[in-house]
């Protein structure tokens, strides 16, 4: 056990609840008018205590690791793109690059570990902790000491954050081969066959999909008296970069930081995340739904509801960098909007 993992989180506070929900009541609109806009106004007032609530500090960081488990033929793609990828983020060119200069949000990219040796770039911090993550079709996805520094590393980032004013984090992910991960994981967890759960990632054929079925349906075998709590099936069978999101969002939550989670792949860290401590998953907002096939059951095993359905599938944070600005909106809606009193605007009971 990571001894920091079961430290308190702090549930919303009902006070800040209940004003807030006063305070809806009191603008210029019909009660309810503005549906989940409304709630996600009054949830971030009560879990940030304040009447103000406010998302304006928001950063995106992007975790990339590489998959030992690639090397089964499980990807459409070459391991050598997540490097790639990386240097695409770094110089702009990716999807959640073009979102986060729209909406001005500062984007760092971590790198925990490649098979392709980074040169230094901007906005890149590098802590590479291994080649990638060990094929967990014949062995342990990390070591002990491997997990313990991912989860160290995220806690220490997260504390830079809090001091930082950060009040949401944006975390995405990049790595070949990581929907397999995310599968052989999630069926681990809740006792699902991954043919309820493995999707196309990348873009496989029917004869690629069935083969990355029966390479987790191999390795969930090859591993099964190991899979006990969810801190070491993460460890035997995920990738750095999830366990990275899985921390991010604990040590976000224990710090007073909202998180807003973005596909498959970040859903699935969060559902670890909420078995290890629930109380966080009141600090995790659910940004959509993607177009990967496991995602809706991983979000119902989690009750949640995302804010939206675009039927996306790129992962590195998109759909989350696309659903920030209806949080941002909800803030401000609750926060600028005249009273009924201030504008003059007759009730409903006047």
């Amino acid at each position: 056990m990571i001894d920091w993992l079961q430290q308190t989180i702090s549930p919303p506070d009902r006070d800040y609840l209940q004003r807030a929900e006063q305070r809806q009541m009191q603008l210029t609109k019909p009660p309810g008018s503005l549906g989940r806009l409304e709630s996600l106004a009054v949830r971030i007032s009560g879990l940030q205590k304040s009447l103000m609530p406010d998302v304006s500090q928001t950063r995106i960081m992007i975790f990339a690791a590489d998959h030992g488990i690639a090397h089964e033929g499980v990807s459409a793609f070459p391991q050598s793109v997540t490097a790639q990828m990386v240097r695409n983020f770094s110089v702009g060119g990716a999807a959640v690059s073009v979102l986060a200069r729209q909406h001005n949000l500062p984007l760092q990219i971590v790198n925990l570990g490649l098979i392709t040796e980074l040169e230094p770039l901007p906005n890149v911090i590098n802590y590479p902790l291994g080649p990638g993550s060990d094929n967990f079709l014949y062995q342990d996805a990390m070591s002990q000491s491997q997990f313990e520094q991912v989860f160290d590393f995220v806690r220490q980032k997260t504390e830079q954050f809090k001091q930082e004013g950060v009040t949401l984090l944006i975390a995405g992910e990049m790595g070949i081969a990581n929907t397999t991960t995310a599968t052989a994981l999630v069926c681990a967890l809740e006792n699902l066959q991954p043919e309820q759960i493995a999707g196309r990632g990348t873009g496989l054929d029917d004869a690629g999909l069935k083969h990355k079925i029966s390479v987790i349906n191999q390795a969930l075998d090859w591993h099964k008296h190991q899979l006990g709590s969810a801190e070491e099936i993460l460890r035997v069978l995920g990738g750095f970069e999830i366990a990275a999101l899985c921390a991010a969002y604990l040590a976000c939550a224990q710090q007073g930081i909202i998180s807003l989670v973005d596909g498959f792949i970040c859903t699935v860290a969060a559902l670890f995340a909420i078995r290890i401590n629930p109380a966080c998953q009141e600090w995790l907002i659910f940004s959509h739904l993607s177009g990967e096939a496991g995602h809706k059951k991983v979000l119902q095993l989690l009750d949640a509801q995302p804010l939206l359905d675009l039927n996306l599938r790129l992962g590195e944070a998109s759909g989350a960098a696309l659903a920030w600005p209806l949080i941002q909106s909800a803030c401000l809606l609750h926060n600028q909007m005249a009273t009924f009193e201030s504008a003059s605007v007759s009730t409903q009971s006047e």
